[in-house]
């Protein structure tokens, strides 16, 4: 199994979470992100993205190591990127160094699941047809004949991603170890707000 850095740049930010397998469009123009992007780019291409939490400079412990794929710089100073994500990490600590950005020491060896073709056994019948109502009724707009186009494990990603859920509920699904852990944990989570939804229009009736 292929090896990844111990010690990697992170990029803190709040709301933005992504999977193994699902691409990440980002808009850097920060200066310490700017930095951080044109020093990986230039070494390994790898870094990682982490939610930052409401206070001060807290992060939460697992984040997601990605690829950079795509690099273009604008006329502006800006650059834009694409990032691929490739697995999950536990981070360990924090390294001192005298970068604008951060870098933490981390640790793969609870997402080894992320590196393998998964043969568990799992269904999201019942996720899919929550999740397009749940869509429907907040008034977002997916092309459903597209996304069926996925694999099934992109699709859970993709919906962990964009479902308008907390970010500390999508963090849970960032956290879920396997496959059936992370569609049980949103599929209850859709079901609980199908379920709010519910409760309010007979409250109003």
């Amino acid at each position: 199994m292929k090896t990844y850095p111990k010690i990697i740049p992170v990029f803190p930010l709040s709301g933005v979470i992504y999977f193994p397998k699902t691409n990440l469009p980002l808009n850097i123009f920060e200066q310490r992100y700017l930095d951080l992007v044109n020093d990986t780019f230039s070494k390994d291409k790898l870094m990682g993205m982490v939610q930052s939490q409401k206070s001060g400079k807290e992060i939460y412990k697992v984040g997601c190591l990605g690829k950079i794929s795509d690099f273009q710089k604008s006329r502006d100073g800006r650059v834009l990127i694409n990032l691929t994500g490739i697995t999950r990490f536990n981070i360990l600590q924090e390294i001192e160094n005298k970068k604008l950005y951060r870098e933490f020491k981390v640790d793969y060896k609870n997402f080894e699941l992320d590196l393998i073709n998964s043969t568990e056994d799992f269904s999201t019948q019942s996720l899919m047809e929550k999740a397009k109502i749940f869509f429907k009724r907040n008034g977002l707009l997916l092309n459903w004949r597209e996304f069926e186009k996925l694999d099934e494990l992109q699709k859970i990603n993709t919906l962990s991603m964009i479902s308008p859920v907390t970010n500390e509920e999508k963090q849970k699904l960032l956290e879920s170890l396997t496959i059936k852990d992370k569609v049980n944990t949103l599929e209850s989570i859709i079901s609980f707000y199908l379920h709010e939804v519910n409760f309010g229009n007979q409250t109003i009736q």
